[in-house]
């Protein structure tokens, strides 16, 4: 074996493997510290929906109220003078509904039969009892409530509040419902979210009678769900398919579409009753956050590469210059002492300090031979 041979490639790839091995230690890391971010930023983005909706229930429960503590409009439905009522509050319907994207507003009879829709003014005296638990409750205890619930005139977020007369004899409850729409298009312009809501299309069917066919259609469809409103549908239909609304908690979960990364974020609707009838589905773009880590990728590629380029270069420097070269002088000198040449020394200045015994016993022997010869 040739020191001169062996013992750089040891060392040269030993160097070798410490930096990939830290390299890749060092990946690792930052790709587990770009998945915390990444966490992060999709629990803040599932923090965000459930504060809007909880949001929109407060001021539907909100105008709600405004409305039911009216004294004309607690006369005319005591009256039960549906024409007074319309005529009264349809106007502010409207405004409401075009400022404040107010989809619905009814007044009940209890348990839960539809007296007056201000949104729909032609259908009324239908039983509600089956599918709006939360009108029923409220008939029932008399009390506000606020929640999800899937109307005839389609999903909404809802406030319901009772009614009393001048008397404070309870005679029924009204209810204001804001559109998943203009939350969700309010969510998109505030925080640039994709944004849609998919409602289970059984009850949908069943219950929405007066949503429009065209909502139904097969290209909305996704498994046993509809996808009601989508700020952009395209996109959507990639990253949200039949497999991904099986949860019963909501999830959130990666996916790359079209070479971007995006996060998806479904947060679960859930009735007055607990039953999960749709879900809120939230895309994020994490393309910066990946661009960013597959730029560390090349960057850490490329300082592993120098350093063991450098580190291999000091080393061959280093075991050529310090010690095989001196080395070659030396014995070269010896030899020449061997043969008689006596007319040389080594100098000592250039040899590291465990070569300089070395050459300090080649000029005994050389001071010992000259004395001889004399």
């Amino acid at each position: 074996m040739k020191f001169c041979k062996s013992v750089p490639i040891l060392l040269i790839s030993a160097v070798t493997v410490v930096v990939i091995v830290l390299s890749l230690i060092s990946n690792r890391l930052f790709s587990g510290m770009t998945a915390a971010v990444e966490e992060n930023q999709l629990n803040l983005v599932r923090s965000i929906i459930q504060f809007n909706l909880r949001g929109a229930e407060d001021r539907a429960l909100a105008r709600a109220a405004m409305v039911a503590q009216l004294p004309r409009a607690r006369e005319l439905f005591a009256a039960q003078d549906r024409p007074g009522l319309l005529a009264e509050y349809q106007r502010m319907f409207l405004e409401q509904k075009e400022k404040f994207a107010v989809d619905q507003a009814q007044f009940h009879t209890p348990p839960a039969t539809s007296f007056l829709r201000l949104n729909d003014p032609d259908k009324f005296g239908d039983d509600l009892s089956t599918f709006r638990p939360m009108v029923v409750a409220v008939n029932r205890d008399q009390t506000p409530r606020k929640g999800f619930a899937i109307a005839r005139s389609g999903p909404a977020i809802f406030g319901v509040v009772p009614m009393f007369d001048r008397q404070g004899r309870h005679i029924g409850s009204f209810e204001m419902g804001i559109a998943f729409a203009g939350i969700l298009e309010g969510l998109k312009n505030a925080y640039n979210l994709e944004m849609a809501v998919f409602i289970g299309e059984s009850p949908l069917r069943e219950f929405a009678k007066g949503v429009s066919p065209g909502i139904l259609s097969d290209q909305n469809r996704v498994g046993p769900f509809i996808r009601f409103h989508s700020t952009n549908a395209d996109l959507l239909k990639e990253l949200v398919v039949d497999q991904n609304l099986n949860s019963l908690e909501g999830t959130q979960y990666v996916r790359k579409v079209h070479g971007n990364t995006y996060g998806v974020v479904l947060v679960p609707l859930r009735n007055s009753a607990g039953d999960i009838l749709g879900f809120v589905a939230a895309v994020t773009d994490l393309s910066a956050s990946r661009a960013a880590e597959n730029r560390s990728k090349v960057w850490q590629a490329l300082m592993a590469l120098c350093a063991i380029v450098l580190l291999a270069g000091l080393i061959l420097v280093s075991i050529r210059g310090m010690l095989l070269r001196p080395l070659e002088a030396i014995t070269a000198r010896f030899d020449a002492l061997s043969k008689g040449d006596l007319s040389d020394g080594i100098e000592t200045e250039i040899l590291c300090d465990e070569l300089k015994g070395l050459a300090q016993q080649h000029e005994q022997l050389r001071q010992q031979l000259k004395k001889g010869d004399k």
